[in-house]
């Protein structure tokens, strides 16, 4: 299937949902500072990073929440600017919200040994604005309304996300199986850990892979047909 007109947008999207590392860009007072993080993306896209009060750019965002998130895809050959990569622009807060905090162990369960230490929270960027680049000399700016998934639609996959995770993973054990063999090359008990409007998060142990959908989704149903989909696809392989 084809991807929708709004292609940079879309695969902007997936290429957030699907980051298991980034670089945050942080400041204080006026000197750029740069350093690995690990995000997820909570429902409405907005970027998860669970971060430590001993860490320098966790010091820079208390005084100055203005900050960017890169992440990117593989390259297509040998020149890393091939590669497909969005940054994201917005403002930082640490939040309490076990929901979020839980989204993010879905896709970095191994944060599971220090993410209730007393000194690590949440954080969260709702992403502002982003440039996408889809490889050399192709670049898109978009605005939050071009980048953020529909309000509606991201609702009703969060309200039922639960039960089909629980039915995955309880009717159809063999069907996740296969599809997270065709996504990673890798056999074994794949199970469902999280499903949004653009796609589901697989987890094998510790280790977790993005599976997009098609195109986005916004009813149960519609995550229920690209499920069967993906799993004949994978079957069929």
């Amino acid at each position: 299937m084809a991807e929708p007109q709004e292609a940079p947008a879309w695969t902007a999207r997936r290429l957030l949902r699907a980051a298991r590392a980034g670089t945050l860009a942080s400041s204080r007072d006026g000197q750029p500072f740069a350093s690995l993080v690990t995000p997820a993306c909570a429902p409405d896209l907005s970027v998860l990073l669970l971060l430590s009060d001993l860490s320098e750019h966790t010091r820079h965002l208390r005084a100055e929440p203005r900050c960017a998130v890169l992440v990117a895809g593989m390259p297509e050959g040998a020149n890393p600017q091939t590669a497909p990569r969005v940054t994201v622009t917005g403002l930082a807060e640490a939040i309490e919200d076990a929901a979020l905090k839980a989204r993010w162990l879905a896709v970095h369960p191994y944060g599971a040994l220090y993410a209730d230490f007393a000194d690590f929270h949440l954080w969260r960027i709702v992403p502002l604005n982003a440039l996408f680049v889809g490889g050399f000399a192709r670049a898109n700016r978009l605005r939050r309304a071009d980048l953020a998934p529909d309000a509606a639609a991201v609702a009703a996959i969060a309200a039922a996300e639960a039960g089909i995770i629980a039915h995955c993973n309880t009717d159809h054990p063999d069907a996740m199986a296969a599809i997270g063999r065709a996504a990673s090359g890798s056999k074994g008990d794949w199970r469902m850990a999280a499903a949004d409007v653009d796609g589901c998060d697989l987890a094998l142990g510790e280790r977790t892979i993005r599976v997009a959908w098609a195109t986005p989704v916004s009813a149960p149903e519609e995550v229920r047909a690209e499920l069967v989909r993906l799993a004949r696809a994978a079957r069929a392989s």
